[in-house]
C-alpha cells in the first residue's frame, strides 16, 4: 500500500476497513522501535471500544493522538513520569469529535514532557528519532506525531501548538503541520501547558488530508470558555481556491541573521512557485516580531507554573514514597515527577509572577504580545497571506542543543509570533537540504484556515516535496 491521502483511504475503508487498519498496525510493529514515536499502542480490538468507530465522515480512518489529549480508559502520560500511570475517565473534545466522525485510534504518540521542548528529547519515555536520519531530532513537542506520519505509521495524527510545536516538527520531518486560529478547536481535555497559547491541530502528509480532518475537529464547544462560536466552513470544498490573485507578504524578518542560507534558498524557490501559480509577492517586515522569543519565554512559563501547580503528589499523578511530612511530599513528588526542562520553566514562571517582578516582566511581556498582534493585523490589511521559513535550519543532531536551553529555544523563532497573535498557520514541505526536509510557513488572518489550506494545496499540486518518504521507511504495496 503506497502512501495514500485521506480521501483514498476513506474510499478503501468502505470495502476493507480492517485491511487498512491492519496495514498501519503492522507498520507500527515493524518500525516503532526505530523511532519511538508511540508511547501507547492499542491492541487489536481496543480501538473498537469507541462508540462511533467506523461510521461518520471519516469512517475507517486510522488516527494517532498526541499523548496530551485525554482518552477514556487509555493511558495518557503527557510524556511525563508525573502521569505515567494516569488513565482518564473521559475523552478530550478532539478525541470525541474524531471518534464520532468515524476515526479508529491506533495509539498515543510520544512528546516532549508536558509539551515543553523543541526536539522531543525531554520525554520521560525517551527521545523520538527523525525518520529521515535516526541520529537527528524530529522536532517538538509533537515530534512523536510528526515522526509517525512521516514514517507511515499513521496517515494522520493530532498535535498541539503552543509556540510552534506542530509546525516545527512537521518541517523537520517533511510533512504538513497545521495550527488553527486560537479558539477554532476545543481545548477541553487537552492537558494544559500555557492556556492562552495552546491550540490543537493536525499533522498529515498533505493540506488535503488536513482539510478532511479539520472539518471534523473544528467547532464551538461550550465546555471550553475559549472556544469561539463561529460557523465552520467546508475546508475540503475550499481547497480549490488556489492562490491566483492573492497577495503574499514575504516576512523579511525571517531572512535575517540566523537562517541557514540553503534553507533560505529553498524557501525563495517555494515562493517563486506560488508566484508562478498567480500570487503576487511583496516584502513585509513586522517591527516587533524579533521580540517574540523573549515575550513568549516570560508568558508561557508563567502560565505553565500555574497550570502545573495541581501536580502535588496528593490528588493524582506521581507520589513520592516515604515522605516525612506534607512539605517533603510536595517537594519530592514534584522534583522526582517532573523532568529538568519542566522544572526550569516552572521556576522561571514562578519568578516572573512573584511580587516585585510581575510588572517588570509579565505585564511588560503582555504589552509586547499586543504589539506583535497589532503588527500582524496591520500587515493583513495589505496582504492575504504571510510566508517565510518554518525553522532556521534542518533537523539537528540528538543531544546537540540539550545543554544550551537558549539555543534550543531559538528553534521556534519563526513560529512563536503566530501563537502570541492567536493566528492560523501551516508548514508545508518545501525541499531538502543535505537530504533533510525543510518547511515553508504560511500564516493567515483570524479564522482564515481555508485560505492558507488552499494556498498550501495549490503549492503541493505543483510540487512533489510532500510525497517524499524517508529512506528505509518507504511504504510498499500490500
Amino acid at each position: 500500500m503506497k502512501p495514500r491521502g485521506v480521501p483514498v483511504l476513506l474510499e478503501g475503508a468502505k470495502s476493507r476497513p480492517q485491511a487498512i487498519l491492519s496495514h498501519y498496525r503492522e507498520r507500527i510493529r515493524t518500525f516503532n522501535s526505530r523511532i519511538n514515536a508511540f508511547i501507547t499502542v492499542l491492541a487489536e480490538g481496543e480501538a473498537d471500544r469507541m462508540p462511533h468507530a467506523g461510521g461518520g465522515i471519516l469512517g475507517g480512518l486510522p488516527i494517532a493522538h498526541k499523548d496530551i489529549f485525554v482518552t477514556r480508559d487509555v493511558r495518557t502520560t503527557c510524556g511525563s513520569r508525573m502521569l505515567a500511570d494516569f488513565v482518564p475517565p473521559y475523552d478530550a473534545a478532539v478525541v470525541e469529535r474524531l471518534a464520532h466522525a468515524g476515526c479508529t485510534l491506533l495509539g498515543k504518540t510520544n512528546m516532549d514532557e508536558f509539551a515543553m521542548g523543541s526536539s522531543n528529547e525531554t520525554s520521560y519515555f525517551g527521545p523520538v528519532r527523525n525518520p529521515w536520519d535516526l541520529e537527528r531530532v524530529p522536532g517538538g513537542s509533537s515530534g512523536g506525531s510528526a515522526a509517525a506520519v512521516a514514517a507511515g505509521l499513521a496517515p494522520v495524527a493530532t498535535g498541539t501548538d503552543t509556540g510552534g510545536s506542530i509546525r516545527q516538527p512537521a518541517a523537520l520531518c517533511g510533512i504538513t503541520g497545521f495550527k488553527p486560529t486560537y479558539g477554532r478547536v476545543s481545548r477541553f481535555g487537552m492537558i494544559a501547558f500555557a492556556s492562552s497559547l495552546d491550540q490543537a491541530g493536525i499533522l498529515a502528509r498533505s493540506a488535503e488530508d488536513v482539510a478532511w480532518t479539520l472539518r471534523a475537529m473544528a467547532g464551538h464547544d461550550p465546555r471550553d470558555s475559549t472556544s469561539v462560536a463561529r460557523p465552520v466552513p467546508d475546508y475540503v470544498e475550499a481547497l480549490g481556491q488556489g492562490v491566483r490573485g492573492r497577495r503574499i507578504g514575504v516576512l523579511e524578518n525571517c531572512f535575517d541573521t540566523g537562517l541557514d542560507p540553503q534553507v533560505g534558498e529553498r524557501i525563495r524557490d517555494a515562493l517563486r512557485v506560488l508566484e508562478r501559480l498567480g500570487a503576487t509577492l511583496c516584502d513585509v517586515r513586522l517591527p516587533h516580531l524579533s521580540l517574540s522569543v523573549p515575550a513568549y519565554y516570560v508568558l508561557a512559563p508563567a502560565e505553565c507554573s500555574s497550570n502545573l501547580a495541581r501536580y502535588d503528589g496528593v490528588r493524582f499523578g506521581y507520589r513520592a514514597p516515604g515522605a516525612r511530612d506534607l512539605a517533603d511530599l510536595y517537594r519530592r513528588s514534584r522534583s522526582e515527577g517532573f523532568g529538568l526542562e519542566v522544572q526550569r520553566r516552572i521556576l522561571t514562571g514562578t519568578y516572573v509572577l512573584s511580587h516585585g517582578y510581575y510588572d517588570a516582566y509579565y505585564l511588560k511581556a503582555q504589552r509586547v504580545r499586543r504589539l506583535i498582534r497589532e503588527d500582524f493585523l496591520r500587515a493583513f490589511k495589505t496582504v492575504d497571506i504571510l510566508a517565510g521559513p518554518t525553522t532556521p535550519t534542518p533537523a539537528f543532531r540528538l543531544g546537540e542543543k540539550t545543554e544550551d536551553p537558549l539555543t534550543m529555544y531559538l528553534n521556534d523563532i519563526y513560529t512563536i509570533g503566530v501563537n502570541l497573535a492567536g493566528l492560523p498557520a501551516l508548514s508545508t514541505p518545501a525541499g531538502l537540504v543535505d537530504g533533510l526536509p525543510v518547511g515553508l510557513q504560511l500564516i493567515g488572518g483570524d479564522f482564515e484556515e481555508a485560505l492558507i489550506l488552499a494556498a498550501a494545496h495549490a503549492f503541493q499540486g505543483a510540487t512533489e516535496w510532500h510525497r517524499l518518504e524517508p529512506p528505509g521507511f518507504e511504504d510498499s504495496e500490500s
